[in-house]
């Protein structure tokens, strides 16, 4: 699997850790950036992870910025993407088993790095129930985004 990841300057140490821990557990991964701690701008690198996995570059994405709030509200701008923000480890196989979310947020001033490290790797191993509820429930969103997002 392909997982694309990015961070602003909030969740940059995050981001350069867990992309490492990643790679090794055998996922290829696309770092977006931020490259260094300046200061940057949560919805460019969220606009990056969702373009990744909308043309079909990757398969799932990580945003780390200070809270995980930001990177999730400018990700789910773009239709198709379903990002959860996530803080513990049930949501994160949660997310993906029920919503089929496919782009985790997190927040590095919210939790700590091996909680960080179990939640990407519970998010990563996911996979979508196909359960006939979760299916409906995805249609309906996909209704929602087509009546509003023009």
């Amino acid at each position: 699997m392909k997982v694309a990841i990015a961070s602003d300057h909030g969740g940059f140490n995050y981001k350069n850790i867990l992309l490492n821990d990643i790679r090794k557990q055998g996922f290829e991964v696309i770092d977006l950036g931020t490259f260094n701690e300046d200061p940057t701008d949560y919805p460019d690198h969220a606009e990056a992870v969702a373009n990744k996995i909308l043309n079909k570059e990757a398969e799932r994405g990580v945003l780390i910025c200070g809270s995980g709030v930001g990177v999730s509200v400018a990700a789910n701008k773009f239709r198709g993407i379903r990002a959860g923000v996530c803080h513990d480890v049930y949501s994160a196989h949660q997310c993906v088993e029920h919503d089929d979310v496919n782009v985790l947020c997190m927040g590095q001033r919210v939790i700590g790095i091996e909680l960080a490290r179990e939640i990407i790797m519970a998010f990563l191993a996911a996979k979508f129930s196909d359960a006939e509820r979760h299916g409906r429930r995805l249609k309906k969103i996909d209704r929602i985004e087509t009546k509003n997002m023009k």
